[in-house]
């Protein structure tokens, strides 16, 4: 195995993992919004400090294999609404009221589109044609459109749009500096779907822009650097690919999805049936499910409440993070979904932030120190958080300052564990897969509120979807309509996939021959569940798909690369962990209750000096570089041969 590097980009930090030599590091530095080329470029060369014990960026660019790299600019840019003004050009008698199925559309297509929509008379000739698609595209562009998106739908959908492209071509040609870009959404899909077309084009196109300008910068940096392979976008379907070769919108999710592709590996590599995951970072809280070794997925995939006609894994955001702020409403404390993200950030950072948040009370409460967090490079602060949970939490609630920080805990407590309660299976089937870098500190908690008895703390927990990028192999998969019924349309439509593998494989600089290809025919039934049915060899069509609504192939080529190796795990619990540190924790006389704290000396096990097979009881404290693991009372920890923490909830005659 060579050198491979992951990078997950998220809103508050950047991650990084590498492999080489057989040996993980990993590192972080803070997102920086203005450029994100520049945190790009600076989590590498963090990187390069820990493979070489300098800072060797041009060393480990010659390197390093495959740099495998996911991005939450995408999904910041659609929750921030920041992106170009969109155009959009209907069929005549098709309006606004046919794209929108509930709320969150309205809001969105008035948002991204607002008054921008256009209408074009199809049943016209070339000619009268042409004039009505120039008079169209000049009316949006003087309302201030600058990227156009044309969805048609219908029967003739591609016949339709490939001659508006045609015509549009003609009067605004690509090569001219005023040319307005324009997305035909069968180019995207073809989903019989219109609103669901519709979308996916119009999100495509916002999402467009800066995920291309940011990209290809980040390439040409490498590039630049005569990096050997070209950099890889990991995308929210769980593959990689190049960036010519990747659409703005499968990089939507892509970082939570990594957390789901090592949970995936992890799920597979112990055996366990059912795991339940919490990504906490400091903006949400991820929270997904690996049911029988499988990330659960939804064909049609829903983002903020609109459906688009991709996959999407089903993994939902709760606005409860490390800098999520905690304020008094109505005579409640809520947590999030504001985010004071890392700049400000918690009051503790010394920043200027000044809201409170569960990474000031975790301070407070002796959990975190202000000394050791983010690997000794950022100190704490804890005056400037009590400050601020006194004047937001204490105060408006006329409680004590410990009062505050038990109700504060509680309440972040409640919502992840509220918003978890309905997933998963069996409480004595399912283990809760914790990471991020504030998932280890509250994953007892969590757990004891699900009924849950295991949970699994990955050794890479605070970079752990960067880590999961790293299970991802190249691979290019397509979804087409079955129009006809027979077994030689399918062979027909099966050899227009294969062309298309062939053509995108070779962009990839494989052959695919080299590569893994597979084949599969799907179809809604009545009950609107799907069935899949793989087609090995030969095109075929089994029974009940004959009559099927929504008949589709599927053909995924894949090109395995190189994956992080998981050791066996067979590991027997030996000796007691052991230290002579310890950290003062403010606890709960009564954990159950929100009252009184009191001081007690916890062991403090630094994660890095833990050797296999060592284990040790709560409550206590097992810290490393980026996480901090909290290990309730009743709770027994052990260090298996991956080095991941496995916690066990004792029995009372334990």
């Amino acid at each position: 195995m060579g050198m491979l590097i992951s990078i997950d980009n998220g809103g508050t930090l950047t991650d990084a993992c590498v492999i080489a030599d057989g040996k993980v590091f990993h590192a972080k530095t803070l997102t920086t919004p203005h450029d994100l080329t520049q945190c790009f470029i600076e989590v590498l060369r963090q990187i390069s400090r820990r493979v070489y014990g300098e800072a060797r960026l041009d060393t480990l660019l010659e390197e390093v294999d495959y740099i495998r790299y996911s991005t939450t600019q995408g999904t910041n840019a659609v929750v921030q609404r920041k992106g170009p003004r969109l155009g959009l050009l209907l069929p005549v008698g098709q309006d606004r009221k046919a794209l929108v199925r509930n709320q969150a559309e309205d809001e969105l297509l008035q948002a991204l589109v607002g008054d921008r929509i256009a209408k074009l008379d199809l049943s016209l000739n070339d000619e009268a044609l042409e004039s009505e698609v120039i008079s169209a595209i000049n009316e949006l562009m003087s309302r201030g459109a600058n990227r156009l998106v044309v969805s048609l739908g219908g029967g003739k959908l591609v016949e339709d749009e490939s001659r508006i492209k045609r015509l549009a071509l003609l009067r605004y040609p690509r090569h001219l500096l005023g040319a307005v870009p324009i997305l035909y959404s069968h180019q995207l899909s073809d989903d019989a779907d219109d609103a669901r077309r519709t979308w996916s084009g119009l999100l495509n196109a916002f999402l467009h822009p800066a995920m291309e300008r940011f990209l290809y910068n980040a390439e040409g940096v490498l590039r630049e650097r005569r990096a050997r392979n070209p950099l890889l976008i990991f995308c929210n379907d769980g593959t990689s690919s190049r960036v010519a070769k990747t659409i703005a919108l499968k990089t939507w999710g892509s970082g939570p999805r990594g957390g789901m592709e090592g949970a995936k590996a992890l799920a597979q590599h112990y055996g366990r049936k059912t795991v339940l995951t919490m990504d906490i970072g400091g903006t949400t809280t991820d929270i997904g499910v690996v049911e029988a070794g499988t990330v659960r997925e939804d064909s049609r995939g829903q983002l903020e409440d609109v459906q688009i006609s991709f996959p999407l894994c089903e993994v939902e955001s709760l606005g409860a993070g490390g800098s999520s702020v905690f304020r008094v409403v109505d005579g409640k404390l809520r947590v999030g979904p504001e985010s004071v993200g890392g700049a400000p950030g918690p009051a503790c950072f010394g920043y200027g932030g000044k809201e409170a948040t569960i990474t000031d009370a975790l301070l407070l409460l002796g959990i975190l120190d202000g000394e050791s967090y983010f690997g000794g490079s950022l100190k704490l602060d804890a005056e400037r958080a009590r400050t601020a949970v006194i004047e937001n939490v204490a105060k408006p609630l006329n409680l004590s300052l410990d009062q505050a920080l038990a109700e504060m805990e509680h309440a972040y407590v409640d919502k992840i564990a509220a918003a978890m309660s309905h997933l998963g299976g069996k409480p004595e089937e399912t283990s809760l897969l914790a990471f991020g870098g504030a998932g280890p500190m509250s994953a007892c908690k969590v757990a004891e509120r699900l009924g849950l008895r295991e949970i699994i703390v990955p050794r890479m927990a605070a970079v752990f979807s960067a880590f999961g990028i790293g299970f991802s192999d190249i691979a290019h998969g397509y979804n087409a309509a079955l129009g006809d019924a027979s077994v030689k349309s399918l062979g027909a439509l099966l050899e227009q996939l294969n062309q298309r593998a062939q053509r995108d494989m070779y962009a990839e600089g494989f052959d695919l021959g080299d590569c893994t290809v597979e084949k599969s025919l799907s179809w809604a039934g009545k009950d609107g569940q799907i069935t899949v049915h793989r087609l090995n060899g030969k095109a075929e069509l089994p029974e009940g798909a004959y009559e099927a609504a929504d008949l589709r192939v599927q053909l995924r080529a894949t090109k395995e690369i190189p994956h992080f190796h998981l050791s066996a795990v067979d590991t027997k619990a030996g000796v007691q962990a052991q230290t002579r540190q310890a950290r003062t924790v403010r606890l709960a006389d009564d954990p159950a209750k929100s009252g009184n704290l009191t001081a007690k000396g916890l062991p403090l096990f630094r994660h890095e000096e833990l050797q296999p097979g060592q284990w040790g009881m709560g409550p206590a404290i097992v810290e490393e570089e980026y996480f901090t693991c909290y290990v309730a009372s009743g709770w027994r920890f052990l260090v298996n041969d991956n080095r991941d923490l496995v916690l066990n909830k004792q029995s009372e005659k334990n």
